[in-house]
């Protein structure tokens, strides 16, 4: 499965284009998709107008909503192998989404550069747009 960040859900349902959503454009029916609890909230958070919440929660709702928790050691043991190696993530969420996707063999699409390292140190799979 492909995880699918909130920077690119944000940039798609803004209609910015980029190559990674014209690669979620391109493929939205022909992968399987994904996004964390916390990717859906950072998503749904964003949004300023009522009507455009509940439009955008139906369609993110299609997708598979995974449960991201359950993995907080490995999401501390990952930050501190990448500080070790220089490397500092800026936001947690980002941990915990590339962590849950190391952990249980996902991909990820992304526009953050946060989870480069996961990709460069710890072998994240990175779906390239």
């Amino acid at each position: 499965m492909v995880i699918v960040d909130t920077t690119v859900w944000v940039d798609y349902l803004g209609e910015v284009e980029n190559p990674e959503t014209a690669w979620l454009d391109r493929e939205l029916t022909r992968q399987r998709l994904g996004l964390t609890e916390q990717i859906l909230s950072e998503v749904l958070l964003g949004i300023r107008d009522g009507g455009e919440f509940g439009r955008v929660r139906d369609e993110l709702l299609k997708f598979a909503v995974l449960d991201a928790g359950g993995c907080g050691v490995a999401v501390a043991e990952n930050y501190w192998a990448l500080r070790q190696r220089g490397y500092t993530v800026r936001k947690t969420s980002n941990c915990w989404i590339a962590t849950f996707c190391l952990l249980h063999g996902h991909r990820l699409l992304h526009r953050d550069r946060d989870f480069h390292a996961f990709e460069k140190v710890l072998g994240l799979e990175v779906v390239k747009g």
